[in-house]
């Protein structure tokens, strides 16, 4: 049986995708800076390794978009047969502050010649209790740049499900797939539902770009990282990725979780919890 390599597999989504692959019995070889297989971007030096023996890879790309097309290249050198990319949605509206690691990996993979498949989800549910939303959340307050734009929040475990499909099934080469979840909310409605999922009084706050900039500055983010952000609202502000899209159901013949399951599960681990 080929094996697969799955980067970023300590990461929201690589961990799911491995565990996904290796409950259907598959080779899987889990890569990153700190997996059984050591992957580093910086460090060409370990990408041989990495590829070796790989006949499909989910491919997470770097923020820096500078060693992404050598390492397509490479992989594709090496036998890889199959390239399935996690990216974004609303990518092709990016500006330079903003997911140019993934730009770059869309390009790359689409001239590879091997058979690709792009997955462009909207935000992760899991962004609100294994990432930058958790600390506020349980402080109380979450505050942003976004207004009423909604968003159609997806579960990471349908992105996973989506990427084990792509890479295990065929007539998914060349496709492009916009994952969402069932419906829009905003983000004051989605801190509406995990505040009352959890019993407590969360506060959304409406910020403006420089305010949560200067927030962002004063909790110590590098000034890149905090450009970045502000980056990401503004392709959010203009409404990009506001509308829910049929994918997940036709990648996976269901629909997706809805937003308020993920919060109600949540909820009960204690995630939000004072």
């Amino acid at each position: 049986m080929d094996e697969i390599l799955v980067m970023a597999a300590t990461g929201k989504t690589g961990r799911r995708v491995a565990s996904r692959l290796g409950a259907q019995g598959r080779r899987v070889r889990r890569a990153s800076r700190s997996a059984e297989v050591r992957f580093d971007w910086t460090d060409p030096g370990t990408w041989e390794k990495t590829l070796e023996g790989a006949r499909a890879v989910y491919l997470v790309a770097p923020d820096d978009p500078g060693p992404v097309g050598a390492f397509v290249e490479q992989a594709v050198g090496s036998g890889v047969r199959r390239l399935v990319l996690l990216s974004g949605r609303g990518i092709e509206h990016v500006g330079p502050d903003f997911a140019q690691g993934m730009a770059e990996a869309e390009r790359a993979v689409r001239g590879s010649g091997a058979e690709w498949t792009i997955l462009r989800p909207n935000q992760f549910d899991q962004n609100f209790d294994e990432d930058v939303w958790l600390a506020p959340l349980r402080a109380g307050r979450l505050a942003l740049p976004i207004g009423a734009t909604p968003e159609p929040f997806i579960d990471v475990e349908d992105v996973a499900a989506a990427a084990v499909a792509a890479l295990t099934r065929d007539g998914h080469a060349g496709r492009v797939y916009g994952l969402t979840g069932p419906r829009a909310l905003t983000f004051g409605e989605a801190v509406a539902t995990m505040a009352g999922a959890a019993g407590r009084s969360i506060e959304f706050a409406e910020l403006t770009p420089e305010a949560y900039r200067a927030e962002l500055l004063a909790e110590g983010w590098p000034e890149e990282a905090a450009n970045a952000m502000n980056g990401m609202f503004a392709l959010h502000r203009a409404g990009h990725l506001a509308e829910a899209t049929d994918d997940v159901h036709q990648m996976l013949g269901r629909p997706p979780a809805p937003f308020e399951d993920y919060a109600v599960r949540t909820a009960a681990s204690g995630a939000w919890s004072l």
